[in-house]
């Protein structure tokens, strides 16, 4: 058996839910798949749920959702992007590519200028390769028990809108993060 990709080129369906399942099915069922629980922070579920299926099985993932924000002090709207996951064994593949541009293309429909999301260091680089910028600010969201907390993540936003500009200044999420 070849360890090479199929020659079926792979695509993005969306996905009507994304489950817990649907997420083991993609990243196995260890306790911390995102590599993120050190963080201590409660997380919203997305909204929006884009997938890449190989031989009927779930391999890659990405959801989005809309959420509220200011940027000094003009608040305003993101699309928040999270959950994006490829199976381990497709990995290298092109599939968070995929599934990431997939993703942002709904993005652009949904009316807000700017994507965000939250990612561990590591996974910089590949977000810059797939037009993502770090932010060098930090990053207020919301937790239970009526708490703001300083995101320990690392923030990127991407334009949704030609000409979309970032401005400078502190940022608040109005929510939990995604």
């Amino acid at each position: 058996m070849s360890d090479n990709p199929s020659p079926v080129a792979p695509h993005v369906v969306r996905l009507p839910q994304y489950t817990k399942a649907d997420q083991e099915e993609i990243l196995g069922n260890g306790d911390d798949p995102f590599g993120v629980d050190s963080a201590g922070l409660t997380w919203l579920p997305k909204e929006e749920h884009f997938g890449v299926r190989h031989e009927e099985r779930l391999v890659a993932h990405a959801g989005l959702r809309r959420l509220p924000v200011a940027i000094r002090d003009a608040e305003t709207e993101v699309v928040g992007v999270g959950g994006v996951a490829v199976a381990p064994g497709m990995q290298g593949r092109g599939l968070a590519r995929l599934v990431v541009t997939a993703a942002l293309e709904h993005a652009r429909t949904m009316g807000p200028q700017h994507a965000l999301l939250f990612c561990r260091p590591p996974l910089v680089p590949l977000y810059r390769r797939l037009g993502w910028h770090p932010l060098d600010t930090d990053v207020l969201v919301e937790q239970p028990e009526d708490r703001l907390v300083t995101m320990p993540l690392r923030t990127m936003v991407t334009p949704l809108r030609d000409g979309a500009h970032w401005p400078s200044g502190p940022v608040r999420l109005f929510s939990l993060p995604m």
